[in-house]
């Protein structure tokens, strides 16, 4: 697929070395001539040095034969103009702008009204709330990942060396009588990614991701050993951007007690003006005396939510330290994810992954309805509708030869029903298979799985 990316920042390049990997040719627009030294010297992709809210520099970079347009400048007004203009002059199928502002809902509402087709609207602000809501309660989970609208729920857990589990193979896992519908879907183990098969042990250190059903959530954590807690009182933010501030108003209604710290006077006054009942701070978060002063000990959630990948690291090992339950950090760095955790850094959330992720399911063949990516971009989680007449349609998946290293780990029937299949379960067409796989088997299990039957054409 040809496709042109308006803006080289270090968001963008992470989404064009994706998509040059798995095949795409692309174009990048960037107008600060050491940056396009840059990324020359580190992508296989053209770079044209220009504003991209220009004609002309667009044109230059092939607008008129792009197939997809990813807008991802700093300037969410020129994001939106590069969308109007690919209407206007390209035959891109595919159009996706990144916004910041925090009025991007009434900007998708303009943008239909007046016929503006944009296929995505990112926000990734907003899902990086989702992702904290969802595991804010649960002290022992990473994250909390939904598919098929909710009803098959994927949870990330650290196997302790006191895990009841650790040391134990998956079969002998099962043979513990756990509850209905759950499957063991990743494991990472230091830099190694592990699609796990039935006498795959489960060893201390491990990071392991377990995919369940909506109905059975609660009963599989509790058998993995992790308690929800029924409430929570106090919560700590550090970091006064704007997904800062929408946790804390969200919390807020909630009836939480949160404390805001921010560095900066002047920001902390402007959110002051903000928010209703949480308390602003003028202070240092990476700083343990501060931490200590504003009685950190024993809170139920502490966020480090800066745009400082190592002050939200300091930060969230200081209040682990002075015992808050959950910590969650913001880490930008893809390098950085592995070390987090390793840290005990309960949960870390990416903007840039975020992207990512909204981006691929455009791009991948067959109906493709989400596509999550986990730590280094490793391992996926992949999303689809199966396709009358595809390859892996009606048989039962014991027959089926998927590729070393992808196993399929839920399906959700036309007709609601949900499960975590068995070795007897057949894929039918118009399901939702939700499929776990490394990132490296993405083309050959597209080839082989995804794509939709002959005859079809069609990027999406």
């Amino acid at each position: 697929m040809r496709i042109l990316i308006a803006g080289g920042g270090q968001g963008a390049a992470l989404i064009a070395g994706r998509l040059i990997r798995e095949g795409n040719q692309v174009t990048i627009v960037e107008k600060d001539p050491e940056r396009c030294r840059q990324l020359e010297e580190s992508l296989d992709a053209k770079v044209v040095r220009g504003n991209a809210g220009s004609f002309r520099t667009l044109e230059q970079a092939g607008l008129a034969d792009t197939e997809m347009l990813i807008a991802d400048t700093d300037s969410d007004e020129i994001n939106l103009l590069c969308c109007m203009m690919a209407q206007a002059d390209s035959n891109a199928k595919v159009k996706v702008a990144r916004v910041r502002t925090h009025e991007f809902g009434q900007w998708d509402r303009i943008g239909r009204e007046m016929g503006l087709q944009i296929d995505r609207i990112i926000h990734p602000e907003t899902e990086i709330m989702e992702r904290i809501k969802r595991v804010v309660r649960v002290p022992g989970v990473s994250d909390i990942l939904d598919f098929a609208e909710g009803e098959i729920k994927l949870f990330g857990m650290n196997v302790e060396i006191d895990s009841w589990f650790a040391g134990k193979t998956v079969v002998e896992l099962d043979q513990a009588h756990p509850p209905p519908d759950c499957l063991i879907a990743m494991i990472f183990r230091g830099q190694q990614v592990i699609i796990p098969h039935g006498a795959q042990r489960l060893d201390p250190g491990d990071h392991i991701y377990i995919c369940t059903t909506r109905k059975n959530l609660d009963a599989v954590m509790a058998f993995m050993g992790i308690k929800k807690q029924k409430s929570i009182e106090r919560v700590f933010i550090v970091g006064g951007k704007q997904v800062g501030i929408w946790v804390a108003e969200e919390l807020e209604k909630q009836g939480v007690q949160v404390k805001l710290i921010e560095r900066d006077q002047r920001r902390c006054d402007m959110i002051s003006t903000i928010l209703n009942k949480t308390i602003v701070v003028r202070g240092d978060g990476t700083d343990q005396g501060t931490l200590e002063e504003e009685n950190v000990e024993g809170v139920d959630a502490f966020l480090a939510l800066t745009n400082d990948d190592e002050d939200n690291i300091i930060a969230s090992l200081l209040a682990r330290r002075l015992g808050a339950q959950k910590v969650v950090a913001l880490i930008n760095r893809l390098n950085y994810l592995p070390m987090v955790q390793r840290l005990g850094i309960n949960t870390s959330v990416s903007q840039r992954l975020t992207v990512v992720d909204l981006v691929l399911q455009y791009v991948r063949k067959g109906r493709v309805l989400s596509v999550t990516t986990f730590r280094e971009e490793e391992a996926e989680a992949i999303e689809l509708i199966a396709a009358p007449g595809a390859k892996f349609v009606g048989k039962k998946l014991r027959d089926v030869r998927f590729p070393r290293g992808a196993i399929v780990g839920a399906i959700a029937r036309k007709d609601g029903g949900v499960c975590v299949p068995r070795g007897n379960v057949a894929i039918e067409a118009g399901d939702r298979v939700i499929f776990f796989t490394l990132e490296s088997i993405v083309p050959e299990l597209e080839s082989a799985f995804l794509l939709e039957p002959a005859g079809r054409k069609g990027i999406l």
